[in-house]
């Protein structure tokens, strides 16, 4: 029997590094994590980012939920979102590394997969995969070679290169432009913060996913700089 894969993915951290490295966030889900598990069986694939507030940005809102009725049709994939909070003026994600974290390390205790594979280059992981290794599970991880701490580097069992050849028939077949701050109107999420840094069949394209927020406990220089009006889902 093949192994089960199970894929983790830092949704913030994902969504920054395509348009850092592509320009684009049109992202076939589906057969990106077909192409992560190869020959192996999936187990689930698990989304994780924060949920935005209807009543502080209901524009943004509303867009992000389209985002993710089309990730919640994508067959073994589950969302989990997060929450944010007002921290020094700021909002800030909150939740996110914990619920990651916990869900590599409940499903490893429960033996519900063999392989794990990260899609972040978060350091922050890295303990958590640590403990999985030593739970007797592979670790992976899947990251850009511009945005990838050295430990997880260090802990993996495998790595995957997400360059634009790895990327190559995945894409939904258009183009997003990131919403710019239309002229003499209400910008529809924060603007200038920093940051912490499908189905299988029908042809999609997602919309640039909401706003970017830093991470609660995890300094904002960590991450690149969110380009004013971008969204992030």
């Amino acid at each position: 029997m093949s192994d089960r894969v199970a894929i983790f993915i830092d949704g913030s951290n994902l969504y920054h590094a395509l348009k850092a490295n592509f320009g684009r966030q049109d992202l076939n889900f589906s057969e990106f994590a077909t192409k992560l598990c190869g020959s192996r069986r999936l187990f689930r694939t698990y989304y994780y980012n924060v949920l935005q507030d209807p009543t502080q940005w209901p524009e943004g809102h509303r867009e992000q939920q389209e985002f993710l009725n089309i990730l919640r049709m994508t067959p073994y994939l589950e969302v989990r979102l997060g929450t944010t909070k007002i921290g020094q003026g700021v909002p800030v994600e909150k939740g996110i590394d914990i619920m990651l974290a916990t869900d590599l390390l409940y499903f490893a205790w429960n033996d519900s997969y063999d392989i794990a594979v990260l899609v972040s280059g978060d350091g922050d992981f890295a303990y958590a995969l640590q403990a999985v290794k030593n739970m007797g599970k592979y670790v992976e991880v899947a990251y850009f070679r511009n945005s990838i701490s050295k430990d997880l580097l260090d802990i993996a069992d495998n790595r995957h290169l997400l360059d634009r050849s790895f990327f190559s028939g995945l894409w939904g077949g258009k183009r997003h432009n990131i919403q710019r701050r239309r002229s003499g109107g209400k910008p529809k999420s924060p603007l200038s913060v920093s940051t912490r840094e499908t189905p299988t069949s029908p042809d999609f394209s997602l919309p640039a996913p909401g706003p970017a927020f830093p991470r609660e406990n995890n300094p904002p220089a960590d991450r690149p700089s969110a380009d004013t009006g971008g969204l992030l889902f």
